[in-house]
């Protein structure tokens, strides 16, 4: 079996899964993820933290970017550019609309102006508790981590919960490193070998 092949039954399998938490794990889930993560963006000093707008059964990170800005930083949210190309992440304040983007995802207007964060909220599929990540296959979040990194110190924290942990998500050659996960249950040191 191939090396794709092989995340896409992982991937497959931990999506299923995502799928069939319950409602009111994803709301406890969602307030908990708000109040760790202004206390993550406190302890490292930052001032711009990127999340995401939740699509497919995503943990729900939309307290997360309020809860960033009502306490005073810049909160930003990516924006699609085109396959192949790493993710555009563009300020936003709950005043401002999202507007439909690419693969069904709602993004910030191309309008509103770009921010470079200093931690990132991840989405994922799957993930082990090395740091490696599955996405969806697009490889959008390890192109913009790779860019991102190469120009300074990004932390990179993957959102999921609990049911998408599995025992090795299998690392390809250009795939970026979370440095912690955060779950329903516990914030996941993700560490380095």
């Amino acid at each position: 079996m191939s090396l794709d092949d092989e995340k896409a039954v992982l991937r497959k399998a931990a999506l299923e899964r995502r799928a069939a938490v319950p409602a009111p794990v994803r709301e406890a889930f969602a307030g908990r993820l708000a109040l760790e993560g202004v206390a993550i963006a406190r302890a490292y000093r930052v001032r711009t933290v990127a999340a995401y707008w939740p699509m497919r059964f995503e943990a729900d990170a939309t307290w997360l970017v309020h809860a960033l800005a009502y306490h005073e930083f810049v909160a930003a949210l990516p924006c699609v550019v085109g396959r192949g190309a790493p993710l555009v992440f563009r300020r936003w304040t709950s005043r401002d609309p999202l507007v439909p983007g690419p693969l069904g995802t709602q993004e910030p207007s191309r309008r509103l102006p770009e921010a470079r964060p200093d931690i990132l909220f991840v989405p994922l599929a799957a993930f082990d508790r090395k740091g490696h990540r599955l996405g969806y296959g697009g490889g959008f979040y390890d192109l913009t981590l790779a860019e991102l990194r190469s120009m300074k110190p990004v932390l990179a924290i993957g959102v999921g919960f609990s049911t998408q942990e599995i025992a090795e998500a299998p690392p390809g050659p250009h795939d970026q490193r979370l440095d912690f996960v955060i779950t329903e249950n516990e914030l996941i040191d993700c560490g380095t070998d």
